[in-house]
């Protein structure tokens, strides 16, 4: 058995509602076989795939090209 305690629905609700209220989504589609390598990439970078999107995205914007 796992030692994490479980998050109640009360606290789920709350990180939705604080998710919807300052965060927008944005559904990026690659092709088949490009998420594992980006993945891949991501874990060697030591960021989610989150986070590594969101960085070459800002340096992307950041170079004006």
């Amino acid at each position: 058995m796992s030692d994490t305690p479980k998050t109640s629905k009360a606290q789920q609700r709350a990180t939705a509602k604080y998710v919807r209220n300052n965060y927008d989504d944005i559904k990026v589609r690659v092709p088949k076989g490009k998420r594992d390598a980006i993945k891949a990439a991501a874990g060697a970078a030591g960021e989610s795939v989150n986070g590594y999107i969101k960085k070459a995205i800002d340096l992307r914007m950041e170079s004006g090209k």
